[in-house]
């Protein structure tokens, strides 16, 4: 019962902050949507801010992981970037309130959202470092390379996110996907990738009734 709760919450926060913002949302407000009691809220956060983090760091996880999952499905390194890519973005496009949530709000959350942020952007670069080193005849160039790859496709999709061209992100990915390949495998190496993605997204559970 407690963690139905607690997923009502986390799943109420996103909600909320894709109808409104980080800023405007208020405990009442992912108390109503969530269909839960002030005091069943307080039971499980502090406050909003609790809450938040809360739910970022378990939308967070989870994108990783599915990232994560359709990278090691592929052997190859042009083909582990791509797929890691595409999953990125059909995640993102097939919940927008999720989306929202991991891209846009957090950055008005606080430093400690922020930090999270970073964390999360840290991990997705690893991914991509390892993938040279293990795959890639040559070096990577810098230790900068996949930060800055990784650094680069979060300001489009804030910048389309913040457009209201988030069912569009897939279409992104030939392009994001050339741009950062040109990285490893220069301009002339860097293959055009195969613009149909065949990733699937889960969809988000529905919260039980209480």
């Amino acid at each position: 019962m407690a963690q139905n709760q607690r997923e009502r919450i986390l799943a109420a926060v996103a909600d909320v902050t894709s109808a409104a913002s980080y800023a405007e949302m208020t405990v009442e407000d992912i108390i109503v949507t969530a269909g839960i009691s002030r005091r069943t809220f307080y039971e499980h956060f502090k406050n909003k801010d609790g809450a938040f983090l809360a739910a970022y760091e378990e939308a967070s996880t989870r994108l990783l992981a599915a990232v994560r999952a359709a990278y090691e499905s592929r052997q190859g390194f042009a083909e582990r970037m791509s797929a890691g890519i595409e999953a990125f973005l059909l995640l993102l496009a097939a919940d927008p309130a999720f989306a929202r949530m991991c891209i846009v709000e957090v950055m008005a959350a606080g430093p400690e959202a922020v930090a999270r942020r970073n964390a999360a952007m840290s991990a997705f670069a690893g991914m991509i470092e390892q993938n040279a080193r293990e795959r890639l005849a040559e070096a990577p160039p810098s230790d900068l390379t996949a930060e800055t790859v990784v650094g680069g496709i979060y300001d489009v999709v804030y910048t389309r996110i913040q457009r209201g061209e988030l069912r569009e992100l897939p279409d992104l990915a030939p392009d994001l996907i050339r741009t950062a390949l040109v990285h490893y495998l220069g301009p002339d190496a860097a293959p055009h990738p195969n613009p149909a993605a065949t990733t699937q997204a889960p969809a988000r559970a529905a919260p039980e009734a209480p």
